[in-house]
């Protein structure tokens, strides 16, 4: 199996969904965690402790360079080094769903700081730090959303396929470095976020989603474990540049 144990990894957007997954996953592989949210991720980082696990919770504002900063120093601070960042923290259960005309102006603008700038924010704090390691690994994720398009929610899709972008253009410039730069495009994942992002559409939307792909149920938190645990690990350190779609089979790269 892919190995994190004694890895330091940054998960942002850590308070629930995905992020919490991530965060839990990891740390019972023996990872050190850094829980970042704008959110309290004092639960995910008890639950971690209580199984054993090493994790530390920190409030971040993805909006805000110096918050990103302090949260790589505050990683740096505790466990010395940083080998690797989940950029997972993104607008999409809050989003109303909306015609490409009628998406007001800051909703466009407020996507675009925290779900692209925020992912390169948090990149600029990590990599001085994965640089000093010799190396390490930034998973960005993306979403079938902006492969497949996704009507009624432009602003979303077309954040996250500049966050795919953004992954080619850092892989090739962070190479050298041995800094790996990596996408994962999951389909919609049964999380909080799903819920409030479907709101009363929800099962319907569950059953149009599920029965547009070759595997024919809905993606579960637990399905994405895996395929971040392979790209944090050194089993992939031949691996860049990539988006890996985790969608049950809706499209085929």
């Amino acid at each position: 199996m892919a190995s994190v144990e004694g890895k330091v990894i940054i998960v942002t957007g850590a308070a629930r969904g995905l992020g919490r997954a991530y965060a839990t996953a990891l740390a019972s592989d023996g990872a050190r965690v850094v829980a970042g949210d704008i959110r309290d991720s004092s639960d995910t980082v008890s639950e971690i402790k209580s199984s054993g696990g090493d994790a530390l919770a920190v409030e971040l504002n993805v909006g805000d360079a110096a918050s990103c900063e302090a949260m790589a120093a505050s990683a740096l601070e505790t466990y010395g080094r940083v080998d690797g960042i989940i950029n997972n923290a993104a607008l999409y259960g809050g989003l109303e769903s909306s015609k490409a005309e009628a998406i007001a102006e800051e909703d466009w603008q407020s996507v675009m700081d925290i779900n692209v700038s925020g992912v390169w924010r948090c990149c600029k704090a990590v990599i001085p730090h994965l640089r000093a390691n010799g190396g390490g690994s930034i998973i960005n994720i993306a979403s079938l959303a902006a492969v497949y398009g996704m009507p009624n929610a432009l602003h979303y899709a077309t954040s996250k396929a500049a966050v795919i972008g953004m992954t080619r253009s850092m892989a090739r410039e962070l190479g050298r470095s041995w800094i790996r730069v990596n996408a994962i495009a999951p389909s919609a994942v049964m999380t909080e976020g799903t819920e409030e992002f479907f709101g009363e559409r929800l099962e319907k939307a569950k059953q149009v989603i599920a029965g547009g792909q070759s595997l024919q149920r809905n993606l579960e938190t637990e399905d994405l474990v895996g395929t971040v645990r392979y790209l944090l690990s050194d089993d992939s350190k031949f691996v860049t540049g990539q988006t890996i779609m985790v969608d049950g089979g809706t499209v085929f790269l």
